[in-house]
Formats: structure tokens, C-alpha cells, sequence
């Protein structure tokens, strides 16, 4: 598709370097050959040389110029246990328990490695829950500093250009959280923000915060939920458009949202949705995945302080390559967000601030 095309061309330039753990997995080691042979990223994968070289030549894989890291011996180890134990010693880690989980569960020594610096990102789900992805970056990485809620997302590409930002859209929660509060959903809907724009280019990310109802049509818990959520954005001055509560089709049809959401800038134009709860959210993008033939990426964890992505178990090695992308993508946000923050204060601004 024209979207990741385009993608893997903007960020071949930075050659990021991206662990694939589940090398159990021949859509995963297809998807790391695919990976090298477009020459957009450098690819890393967990396990024993000799096992992968065999599973390679079984499946006619050719994996010239991958990096192979068994955890049995890998030379910082000591200090990648020491990091983790530190990590959770609240919850009751020591060094012992660390250095098991990392010798045997690939996802959370990728997501150490990503710590450690000698990664840039980790792809993880083709074999893996999603909960056991998100827990190895909750409890290796954590969230980035200022960021209270972490979410994930799914770029949806279809093929009908009349919705959507030229049929893309960015959806989320679609996998972490499962009944997110108001605020938590004002949060999702800033970071979806975010990657509208960073990952997929939107110019102008326009937000329906979806629901059963439309201003006022129905009643209940969750419309309440979403009504709060909207009120909450409108006192953060955000720069996009958003509304709600808005039904699918107020969001997403013109002559819908004309009738039922008259004056709103985003009723009929939606890009970026917003599902109430996780139900919604996962039924909703299977479906239309399915019904539809639409390619699905992620779901995309998003908040986190370095790249985590989890991949649907259901996914082709085409989804994993394209998600590598996206994380590489995420890498380079996660640079300018380090710079940005290691920049320091110049006592004019502070100057001007006091006055």
C-alpha cells in the first residue's frame, strides 16, 4: 500500500535497529527477511543462532545480515538484570527472579534490550498476548516521563478514499485499556493526535469521540463517560478539531453527520476515532478488517518512554514488516522527545516567565 511505501521511505534515512523476539515464529522470520531486503531498518533477533540458521534454511528464509542475541550469552546481562531488579525491587524483584525472566521470556529481553540502548524498538505478538507484550514494556520501559495513561492504537487502511483521511484512520484504544475513565480517554485522544500526525502524516486530525449515541440521542453510563471526555479536551486547548458523542455514521458519513451533528466541523469527517471502552474497539476493528479487507496495524502501544508494539496473533509477515516500520517511526519520536527534554531552560525564558 501506498501509506507504508511511503513510511519505510521516510525512515530508511535513519536506519533504526528494531529486536523481533518471537523467533519461533516463521511469519517473524519471513517478516525480518522483508524487513532487510527493503533496507529500511537493521533487524535484531532473540534466540540461538544455530536453531534459527536451521529454521531458516527449512523455510528458504535468507537471513543475511541480521544480528542474532541468545540471552545464555549476552555480555551485559548482569547489567540488564541489575537494571530490571532495580526496576521492580517495589514490587518484590531481586536479582535471582530477574535474571530468570530474562533468560526465558524473549518479549521482556527484547524490551531490555531497548533499554539498554543496544535497540531502538521491539515488535512482539505474533505468538505473544498482547497483556504479556504491554507488561514487558510497562514493567522495562515505562511510560514516558509526563505521560499518565498508556494506550495503543491501530492505523486502519481501506480501501474506500471518501472516509477517513483518504480511507487511513487512526483508532484507539483498541488493546490496553479496558473501561477507560474520562480523562483517560481525553488522554487516548492526544496521543492518537499525536500519531496522525507523526506516523501517518494527517495534516488536519479531525477526533470523533464515538459512542451508541449522538448529542443526546441516547442515555446512560458510558454516554455520560464520553460527554465528560469532550468537556475535559475543550479546557486543555488542544490544536485539532474534535466532538462527541457521535455515533459511527455521524462520524464517519457526511450526509449523516450533516443530519444528525448539523454544525459540527468534525461529524461526517472523522480520521481519528475514539471508542468508548475496549469492547467496542476491538469488535469494531475486526469487523471491519474482515468485512471490509482492510489492513490493520497494531495494535501500536503509545505513551511508553521507548517503542514496545505489539502485533494481532492473527497477523501476516507483510503486517509484521509494516509494523516494524511504524516503530521505527516511533524511535525517532522517542528521540526528539529524549533531546527535548535533556535541552536546557536559558535563564531568559526563565526571565520571562517571572515577569
Amino acid at each position: 500500500m501506498r501509506f507504508t511505501e511511503d513510511l519505510k521511505a521516510r525512515v530508511s534515512k535513519a536506519q533504526k535497529k528494531i529486536v523481533l523476539p518471537e523467533t519461533n515464529s516463521r511469519r517473524v522470520l519471513k517478516a525480518a527477511e522483508r524487513v532487510l531486503a527493503d533496507g529500511f531498518a537493521k533487524i535484531v533477533l532473540v534466540g540461538k543462532l544455530e536453531q534459527i540458521k536451521k529454521d531458516a534454511a527449512k523455510f528458504q528464509i535468507d537471513l543475511t545480515g541480521v544480528e542474532v542475541v541468545d540471552p545464555e550469552t549476552y555480555y551485559r546481562m548482569d547489567e540488564l538484570c541489575a537494571y530490571f531488579a532495580k526496576r521492580r525491587e517495589k514490587k518484590g524483584m531481586t536479582l535471582e527472579k530477574a535474571r530468570e525472566i530474562m533468560l526465558n521470556n524473549y518479549t521482556f529481553f527484547a524490551a531490555g534490550l531497548v533499554a539498554l540502548g543496544e535497540a531502538d524498538g521491539c515488535v512482539s505478538g505474533a505468538a505473544t498476548t498482547s497483556a504479556e507484550v504491554i507488561r514487558a514494556g510497562l514493567q522495562v520501559i515505562g511510560p514516558r516521563p509526563g505521560n499518565k495513561t498508556v494506550s495503543s492504537a491501530f492505523i486502519l487502511l481501506t480501501n474506500t478514499p471518501q472516509y477517513g483521511d483518504n480511507g487511513i484512520l487512526v483508532l484507539g484504544d483498541c488493546g490496553v485499556i479496558p473501561n477507560p475513565t474520562s480523562e483517560q480517554l481525553a488522554d487516548i485522544a492526544c496521543i492518537c493526535v499525536e500519531r496522525a500526525r507523526r506516523t501517518v502524516q494527517i495534516l488536519n486530525p479531525k477526533v470523533a469521540f464515538l459512542s451508541y449515541s449522538t448529542k443526546g440521542s441516547g442515555a446512560g453510563e458510558s454516554v455520560d463517560n464520553v460527554r465528560h471526555a469532550v468537556e475535559i479536551l475543550k479546557e486543555r486547548n488542544v490544536d485539532f478539531d474534535f466532538d462527541g458523542e457521535l455515533q459511527a455514521d455521524a462520524a464517519l458519513v457526511p450526509e449523516v453527520g450533516e443530519h444528525k451533528a448539523p454544525g459540527s466541523k468534525v461529524a461526517g469527517h472523522a480520521n481519528v476515532l475514539i471508542f468508548p471502552n475496549l469492547d467496542a474497539a476491538n469488535i469494531g476493528y475486526k469487523m471491519v478488517q474482515r468485512f471490509a479487507n482492510a489492513t490493520a496495524l497494531g495494535p501500536l502501544v503509545q505513551g511508553l518512554d521507548k517503542p514496545i508494539l505489539d502485533l494481532s496473533r492473527g497477523c501476516s509477515s507483510e503486517d509484521v514488516a509494516d509494523v516494524v516500520a511504524v516503530c521505527c517511526s516511533d524511535a525517532i519520536t522517542a528521540d526528539l522527545y529524549k533531546k527535548e527534554r535533556a535541552q536546557p531552560v536559558s535563564y531568559t525564558h526563565l526571565r520571562a516567565h517571572e515577569t
